[in-house]
């Protein structure tokens, strides 16, 4: 570190850099410098070196020579995710801590080696869930360590857009994503969802993944970010999953970019426990997040809603809420030798229960673990 601050190296110079972490990393300026940036597009690691760096930024097209560069202690990964596996173990090899964009990889086996290398490395990681910082969702999460909604045995994880498939990089790409919505939003509330039980140990898994409006001709309709090509659309436009869990307890996991629903939810979660219910309706039907707890009392079915101000930032060029806080409780993490709040272990269960949707789908089997 440099002045206290953390030196930092950011890898992948497109979208969620530049709407997420560049403006959140300026909101924490007191903790933080950026010194150097890589995009295997110059142009763009040289306007967000002007934008975002220091005077003295240093701008690469390679990552391997960025990670050489001995000043920078950590490094963000924020490329398309099937290069998140490569960049992340080489930066551990390298002596940095990582932050890697979710999902972890876009398979198990890739995750596994960023674990391994995470561990022989004795450096800082986490994965960019920024949606657990979000008010209402710390709120229920704090609930269910209180044990408030008792032993929660049944739970939906919502991931669903009406029409709102993102027209904008890599997302249709299958080689470079490894999978449409499931592992692009699908990965967010899922998260959620096992964070609140705080149950990782999934026993099987069934899915279906579905291949219907993304290559229909009159699918891009009324889309939000404008029409895409049916052609070009390599992914999944919908996928479901149902997960059972080791203590009883089962998930149901639904994500779409395009579904004919009249409702929209997204990084939401539903909660049911033996003592109570509680659930988070937020996404494109709903103007500010709600949080809802649901019990019987004094004989009478109740409802308590709570609606914090704010809404979910989907990529309007600011720094959200939710970014600052999960940025500045990274760089605490690291300048005060804590534990991140998202745990690479946590994130790896993730990953293996999105890819055990997509084979259980590919199979038409259910999948188990061992």
């Amino acid at each position: 570190m440099k002045n206290g601050k953390v030196q930092i190296g950011i890898i992948g110079c497109g979208g969620i850099a530049n709407n997420k972490h560049f403006p959140s990393l300026k909101a924490c300026a007191d903790q933080n410098e950026i010194i150097a940036f890589c995009d295997i597009i110059e142009e763009r690691a040289v306007k967000a070196a002007k934008e975002f760096g220091t005077k003295d930024a240093k701008v690469y097209t390679d990552y391997n020579e960025l990670l050489k560069n001995p000043d920078i202690d950590l490094v963000h990964v924020l490329t398309p995710n099937v290069a998140h596996c490569p960049i992340t173990v080489a930066a551990f090899k390298a002596g940095k801590h990582v932050l890697c964009e979710k999902p972890m990889a876009h398979n198990s086996s890739d995750a596994k080696k960023m674990i391994d290398a995470w561990k022989a490395s004795g450096k800082k990681f986490t994965i960019g869930y920024q949606n657990r910082f979000r008010e209402e969702v710390l709120a229920l999460h704090k609930s269910c360590e209180q044990d408030e909604l008792g032993e929660i045995y049944f739970a939906k994880a919502h991931a669903v857009r009406r029409r709102a498939v993102p027209t904008w990089g890599v997302f249709p790409n299958k080689a470079l994503q490894g999978g449409g919505p499931l592992i692009d939003i699908g990965t967010h509330a899922l998260d959620i969802t096992l964070w609140m039980m705080n149950n990782y140990k999934p026993v099987s898994v069934s899915g279906s993944v579905f291949y219907k409006l993304g290559r229909d001709e009159h699918g891009p309709e009324g889309n939000v970010f404008g029409p895409w090509d049916p052609k070009t659309f390599e992914v999944e436009d919908s996928a479901f999953g149902l997960v059972k869990f080791e203590n009883g307890a089962t998930i149901f996991l639904e994500a779409s970019w395009a579904l004919n629903v009249d409702k929209s939810k997204e990084a939401c979660t539903t909660l049911c426990g033996t003592k109570a219910g509680a659930h988070i309706n937020s996404g494109g039907s709903y103007k500010t997040n709600e949080l809802v707890y649901n019990k019987a009392k004094n004989g009478l079915l109740m409802e308590e809603t709570i609606s914090p101000a704010g809404v979910v930032a989907y990529f309007e060029g600011a720094g959200s809420a939710e970014g600052v806080t999960e940025a500045k409780q990274w760089l605490d993490a690291i300048i005060n030798d804590k534990q991140p709040l998202v745990k690479p272990e946590q994130a790896f269960v993730v990953t293996q229960i999105l890819e055990a949707i997509y084979k259980s789908a590919e199979t038409g089997k259910e999948v188990y673990f061992n």
